[in-house]
């Protein structure tokens, strides 16, 4: 067989297959370069989910006849000198013009600012045409027509126009959070028109536009900085969280990233505060010198690889539990809204079929309107205008003022109060001046509503309680070692050495877990002790599943996760039952405990342990405001 050279466009249509593997790339590819070239506005228009037509218009800096007929010949590029230690750009392998131009039907339209005459070139199927005068608007138009028509076997594993359109849609969401200054609009005959106007340096409105405005009242800002390494960006709270990870999002250097090891830190920064199956919602933007990290790892450039992954793995799961510990425990807003809309009539509205029961209300009504003097619930005399109180009750003031007789719930009880004097106890800070302010009731022997200063809260005491025994556990258990127990017969563990390795590499980590193992020659380990809190368990299982951890996601959660979940279950079963009627003080000390530990806003399985009403709220359900 001989060795022979392929031609220039079989050569682009292999490299197709990597750059270019569904219109949702070429998007990504083309606004990438629109963006190097210093757009400020990009209009993104498709057809038949971008394998019809799709057009990147931009209004940056354009091109010159010389770089425009270089732009479509593979490896040509103006974003490397000679190195690629210093990659300041989106795009810089030169490929994705001429790798479209393989297998579709790409014109470009160019005019730099200033000058009056625009330039067009056209690549059909591989095959060039040469540059030609065109009129043009400042920047440049890149129109990409039949998308894999010169590889018709690639149409085959494309998806349906729907979710191809859907795929360009989360690349245009994911570059215009990069990039909060662009003004991006995305249109078509397959979509509604999507625009995110350019919000400048106020990152957080532009996430409130692709996230949705929820997100601005349930996110937690991030800045911190370890070494040559800055995060930045927003952390949604625990309670405020979604069925999959697809609202997580993560920049580098500007760069849209979709890196394992980035999302396995998100992960491990929320553990035991969002239940399984629940995914936070972040939007993290890292800072870096460029020759820590190689941004030429694929042709796409979706991973990633860090200098020093460890570094940056810890910077994020740090300074996302540092901002969960300072605000994470508030409720998300949804909750209220949900509440809200709980309380709203079906109809839409107060008036008319009553309140969310169909016809039930204006079955009950009366045939004749309410009378005064022939009400049973008249007051039975007056004295002026005033009701007399002692002639029958009615409404008088003295028999409204029940509540009069006795104290309002004090934030403190008697024992922590250390038989204060009444004096002293007067001059406390008022109840409701505490942020989960004073128990004013308890509804159905479970549920303690508290009035602060700008609404009420409801509080699930179970959920609550079982947050704070838990709480309690976790740090006795992190305050010292984890007892083991030593086994009678050790567990031989026959695993690959590079599993081994790993697993020696953490050897004093699980330790310090009650979990002892040692090498037993190269191709197995031998477990000594378990945790004693485990009891009897499966030891083979376990050391199986934290090699498979640390080979995918290079840590290992399995064993804490497992003591993290028996601590919960007792927690569960040793805190306050529903049913059980607390005391003023007891709701009360419960309120002030829960404002003094972290994590306190949800329960060991994610839910939330409180829901917080703003007065404007309960003003809006009854049309007040």
């Amino acid at each position: 067989m001989i060795i022979k050279q392929l031609p220039e466009t079989l050569i682009n249509q292999i490299a197709a297959g990597e750059v270019i593997e569904r219109p949702a790339s070429a998007a990504k590819e083309l606004i990438e370069n629109a963006i190097d070239a210093g757009a400020t506005r990009i209009e993104i228009a498709t057809a038949g989910g971008g394998k019809g037509l799709l057009r990147v218009t931009d209004n940056g800096a354009g091109m010159t006849p010389g770089d425009l007929e270089l732009a479509v010949r593979r490896h040509c590029t103006s974003k490397l000198s000679e190195s690629l230690f210093d990659i300041r750009t989106l795009g810089f392998r030169g490929e994705a013009l001429p790798s479209i131009g393989s297998v579709a039907r790409l014109s470009i339209t160019t005019r730099q600012p200033g000058t009056a005459e625009g330039y067009e070139i056209a690549v059909e199927g591989g095959a060039l045409k040469p540059v030609r005068p065109a009129a043009a608007n400042p920047g440049t138009v890149v129109e990409v027509r039949d998308l894999f028509f010169a590889t018709p076997a690639r149409l085959k594993f494309l998806k349906s126009e729907r979710a191809e359109a859907a795929a360009i849609t989360e690349v245009v969401r994911r570059m215009a959070l990069a990039f909060p200054a662009i003004r991006f609009v995305l249109s078509g005959s397959d979509r509604t028109t999507l625009e995110f106007s350019g919000a400048g340096d106020d990152r957080l409105a532009r996430i409130a536009q692709v996230i949705g405005k929820d997100f601005r009242d349930n996110a937690i800002g991030l800045d911190a900085a370890r070494e040559d390494v800055r995060l930045t960006g927003f952390a949604g709270v625990p309670t405020y969280n979604r069925g999959n990870s697809l609202q997580q999002y993560a920049f580098v250097n500007g760069r849209p990233v979709q890196d394992k090891l980035i999302l396995s830190a998100i992960r491990g920064a929320y553990a035991e505060t969002i239940p399984q199956g629940r995914y936070p919602v972040a939007v993290l933007a890292i800072e870096i010198d460029p020759a820590l990290v190689d941004v030429n790892v694929h042709p796409a450039k979706a991973d990633v690889r860090f200098r020093d992954p460890q570094l940056v793995r810890g910077l994020i799961i740090g300074a996302i539990r540092e901002a969960l510990a300072r605000e994470g425990d508030r409720a998300a807003t949804t909750g209220a809204g949900g509440l809200m809309r709980a309380f709203r009539p079906e109809g839409g509205g107060m008036a008319g079929a009553g309140f969310g029961h169909g016809a039930g209300f204006a079955a009950a009504r009366p045939a004749s309107p309410w009378n005064a003097d022939g009400s049973p619930s008249r007051p039975l005399s007056f004295a002026g205008n005033t009701v007399s109180a002692r002639s029958g009750g009615g409404f008088g003031e003295v028999a409204q003022g029940g509540f009069a007789d006795f104290a309002a719930p004090s934030a403190r009880t008697t024992l922590e109060r250390g038989g204060e004097t009444p004096a002293e106890a007067a001059t406390e800070a008022p109840a409701e001046s505490f942020p989960l302010g004073a128990a004013r009731a308890q509804l159905h022997e479970n549920y303690i509503v508290a009035q602060t200063k700008t609404g009420i809260v409801i509080v699930d005491q179970h959920a609550a309680h079982e947050r704070l025994v838990f709480e309690a556990m976790r740090k006795g258990l992190a305050e010292r070692a984890i007892p083991a127990q030593a086994l009678l017969i050790p567990e031989i563990i026959d695993l690959p050495e590079e599993d081994c390795d790993r697993l020696m590499a953490h050897a004093d980590s699980f330790s310090r877990l009650g979990l002892g193992i040692e090498r037993f020659g190269p191709g197995a380990v031998c477990v000594r002790e378990t945790p004693s809190m485990l009891g009897e368990m499966d030891a083979v299982g376990l050391v199986r599943q934290l090699a498979d951890e640390l080979a995918e996601w290079d840590t290992a959660g399995g064993l804490a996760a497992r003591l993290d979940y028996l601590a919960a279950t007792m927690a569960c079963h040793g805190s306050v039952r529903s049913g059980r009627r607390l005391r003023p003080e007891e709701m009360n000390a419960l309120l002030r405990q829960m404002e003094a530990t972290p994590g306190s806003g949800q329960c060991n399985h994610g839910r939330p342990t409180y829901i917080e009403l703003k007065l404007s709220d309960i003003e809006r359900l009854f049309g007040r405001s």
